[in-house]
């Protein structure tokens, strides 16, 4: 089984990229935005206190995400051929978690790590909220959420890259380019 952790600044092209991954290989795909965004959807208590962590550009709790991501590899179909984690973990303590959390289903994983310059990233995500209507998709909101990315989710690679299961991708290419690299990585993986 094949499990991958799309990780990558806000504007990296995770979403983008999971997409072709999921078309390609048959990969399950867990975005924990999109369940986030669907908590906060629900109108739940759970919903609303999320939401309010999200549109001031933080990060959820640990213990939250962990119980997320522990019923979504229980519930995992028997025929599945591996999974795509976008959007965790996105702390250390998180990495650590996950990889433990793995183990106790007899999993592991590589990070795909999507590397784009700060001006590109901001110009993206400008575009993406005109389109999207997202509330976090603001100048003042998406500096908060690089700034929170580098101190937060940037040493995760660090982490990744000593347990010998890092892999970076230069995402300042267009999507198909990028997704060249990452098949790359997939196939190299998967003969061994």
């Amino acid at each position: 089984m094949l499990n991958i952790i799309l990780c990558g600044a806000p504007g990296s092209g995770k979403g983008t990229q999971s997409q072709y991954i999921m078309e390609k290989f048959g990969l399950q795909h867990l975005s924990t935005g999109d369940v986030l965004r669907a908590e906060i959807a629900s109108g739940s208590k759970l919903g609303v206190h999320i939401d309010a962590l999200i549109s001031r550009g933080n990060l959820v709790p640990d213990d939250m995400m962990y119980g997320v991501i522990d019923n979504y590899l229980r519930n995992l179909p028997k025929d599945c051929k591996g999974i795509i984690l976008d959007g965790y973990p996105r702390t250390v303590p998180q990495a650590e978690s996950l990889t433990e959390l793995l183990k106790k289903y007899k999993m592991d994983a590589i990070m795909i790590d999507l590397l784009v310059d700060e001006q590109l990233l901001i110009q993206r995500l400008i575009e993406r909220g005109k389109v999207s209507g997202r509330a976090d998709d603001n100048l003042n909101t998406i500096r908060h959420r690089i700034a929170v990315y580098h101190n937060q989710t940037e040493p995760i690679a660090h982490y990744y890259l000593h347990h010998g299961n890092y892999c970076p991708v230069n995402g300042n290419h267009s999507v198909e380019d990028v997704f060249l690299q990452i098949e790359g990585i997939i196939k190299r993986e998967t003969k061994k």
